[in-house]
């Protein structure tokens, strides 16, 4: 592994991971292992009123399972920001003793006071700068920006992108309370950790002039810098909870699978040609910036469905039976105990289910007996004669010798002919008493699997059933 590319993902663990954070990442991580190199995972956790230990662990869980591993980072010490004070401070007192720092005693009253003012006349705020050259001991320390001049921005994405200093203030590096702030904390991180390239959502833009020419204040040398245009709702505007899920961990337990939420996310502003489907390999092997669009992406609920819907045929069903467990619980069934048992179900399931939840929906039946039938079709099909015909089944199928799905369609058809019926009359008919409903994989597969105990159970299950609501009518 080479170590000429280095990038990082600094997450601020206030919450769970948002998808456009998620994208970051990939893109990163695609970056480093495109090139053979080095993906960081940092911890941004300065703001102590906001970040938790929950949401760091949630974090961690949502990159472990879009299986995006970091070669560098937690949980080895120094990739917490809370853990590397001294470093911002060894380099704060070095800009303070060559001139390109001081220290400012303007209260917060006074600065909202001159914010206020900047308002009323439609104008931004910035620092009078007023402390400059006060020689002050103590205080808030800010950068000693160049009062003239522009910066230049050579972003990878966007092209050069100008930004005139009379724009810029002199910001605060370390707050009076002694704090280092976000944007100095970034300079430090990126330069001791040797960051090649920072590629980030493109709202961190309007903060890289600051941190160019804190850069070049310490010193230096500039990482190549690339903004990810925002990840939009279908309204076009930022992608948020009012536009429904937003989270990683929404999505998976929503039960769409890693494999489809990283396919998904790395279309999300990137193209390789008019290819959908991408599989890991392959994403490492054509990933790169110059293909990122530099417009918004908008997030299409229905694509994530249908890439979803995709890796779950493509997926061994019995990597999906492990899969499925813990939606199995959550929808209150016991979890068979037999797990290629249930990949022989899931095979039945997994061409037209989009998720894994609903794969646990639409094969309820498979664990559970119905306790209700669908009132239309128990009203059509549960007649007198249609009862009948549900004991003679479960007397036949009780005496079928072989019982798999070519034998039970053989016996179906003789049956049907004794009766002068369609195979389809009784098919339907048995659909309902075992499923509850009139849409289920191939009844025969089904009955197979169900095995002969419990297929005959809910047969004369319905039976009774069917005679009690009868003489209730």
């Amino acid at each position: 592994m080479s170590d000429a590319i280095r990038v990082r993902f600094p997450p601020s663990p206030s919450g769970h991971l948002h998808v456009g954070g998620a994208r970051t990442a990939l893109f990163n991580w695609l970056f480093a292992r495109h090139h053979g190199g080095v993906f960081v995972l940092r911890i941004e956790d300065t703001d102590r009123d906001r970040s938790t230990e929950e949401s760091i662990e949630s974090i961690l869980e949502a990159l472990r399972w879009l299986d995006l591993d970091w070669d560098e980072g937690p949980p080895a010490p120094g990739y917490r920001q809370t853990e590397r004070l001294e470093i911002y401070r060894a380099h704060a007192e070095r800009l303070l003793a060559q001139g390109r720092a001081y220290y400012c005693d303007c209260s917060p009253a006074e600065l909202d006071a001159q914010r206020q003012v900047a308002q009323r006349r439609g104008e931004t705020f910035r620092y009078s700068r007023r402390c400059r050259d006060r020689g002050l001991t103590q205080g808030a320390l800010r950068l000693r920006i160049p009062a003239e001049g522009e910066t230049v921005i050579q972003d990878l994405i966007h092209g050069p992108v100008t930004f005139d200093h009379s724009q810029l203030d002199d910001w605060i590096l370390v707050r009076s309370d002694g704090g280092p702030t976000y944007n100095f904390c970034v300079v430090v991180d990126d330069v001791t950790m040797r960051i090649s390239h920072v590629i980030r959502g493109d709202d961190h833009l309007s903060n890289t002039p600051k941190q160019v020419l804190c850069y070049q204040a310490l010193g230096y040398a500039l990482p190549e810098f690339a903004h990810v245009p925002m990840i939009l709702g279908p309204d076009r505007s930022r992608l948020s909870k009012r536009h429904g899920a937003t989270s990683v961990q929404a999505f998976r337990d929503a039960g769409v699978l890693p494999q489809a939420m990283v396919n998904y996310l790395a279309r999300l502003g990137w193209s390789h040609g008019d290819q959908e489907v991408f599989t890991r390999e392959e994403l490492i092997e054509y990933f790169d910036l110059k293909h990122v669009g530099a417009s918004g992406a908008v997030f299409d609920a229905a694509k994530l469905e249908w890439l979803s819907q995709h890796w779950i045929k493509q997926t061994p069903s019995r990597q999906l039976a492990e899969a499925i467990l813990p939606f199995v619980e959550r929808a209150g069934l016991r979890p068979p105990g037999d797990l290629d048992w249930l990949a022989r179900a899931i095979d039945t399931l997994k061409e037209r289910a989009k998720t894994l939840v609903e794969m646990v929906e639409r094969g309820r039946f498979y664990l559970e007996a119905p306790r209700t039938w669908e009132p239309r079709a128990a009203r059509e099909l549960f007649t007198p004669a249609g009862l009948d015909r549900l004991g003679l089944l479960a007397e036949r199928l009780e005496a079928v010798g072989e019982f798999d799905a070519e034998h039970l369609e053989g016996l179906y058809r003789e049956l049907a002919a004794e009766g002068g019926l369609k195979l389809v009359d009784l098919a339907q008919l048995t659909r309902l008493a075992v499923t509850g409903g009139t849409a289920s994989p191939p009844i025969f597969q089904v009955l197979a699997l169900l095995g002969r105990t419990e297929t005959v159970g809910r047969l004369r299950a319905a039976r009774a059933a069917g005679r009690v609501h009868g003489a209730a009518r």
